[in-house]
């Protein structure tokens, strides 16, 4: 069973099944893109593919904050604020890069919409963290190799 899934996740399902899962893992519902990531760089592939896998997460779970993103320019403007909205008050959009933190980290693009904090400051801010999270996450499993 185990040759069936190494083989897997050296082939190209494996990046759509990544890219799913991490847009997936961006929004409120759970994901396992890191496990998926950590399982198809063990699958090995080189240098090449390595990058590819690390952009295509990144790629995946940018798309998917920014989903949260529009579904907060969508939510009517209320007096009453969570502790989310409160954070990217005091600290702008360069908050929106520690939306990567797992649970906590959701709420942070879905409150940059309801604040209408700009579209293309957003997609730098949590393009960068999600980028710079699965970075790391590579290079732990990759010194784990």
């Amino acid at each position: 069973m185990t040759d069936w899934l190494t083989e897997w996740l050296a082939g190209s399902s494996a990046e759509w099944a990544l890219f799913v899962s991490a847009f997936v893992s961006a929004t409120l519902f759970p994901g396992g893109s890191e496990v998926l990531l950590a399982g198809a760089l063990a699958a090995g592939g080189g240098t090449e593919r390595m990058l590819r896998l690390i952009l295509i997460a990144a790629a995946g779970n940018t798309l998917g904050g920014m989903t949260s993103w529009v579904i907060g320019r969508f939510v009517p403007n209320r007096t009453e604020e969570g502790r989310a909205a409160a954070w990217l008050r005091r600290f702008g959009a360069p908050a929106l890069f520690f939306s990567w933190v797992p649970v906590v980290g959701d709420a942070i693009p879905l409150a940059a919409g309801w604040l209408r904090i700009g579209w293309l400051p957003a997609l730098f801010w949590i393009g960068l963290g999600k980028l710079v999270r699965y970075l790391a996450v590579s290079w732990a499993t990759l010194s784990l190799l």
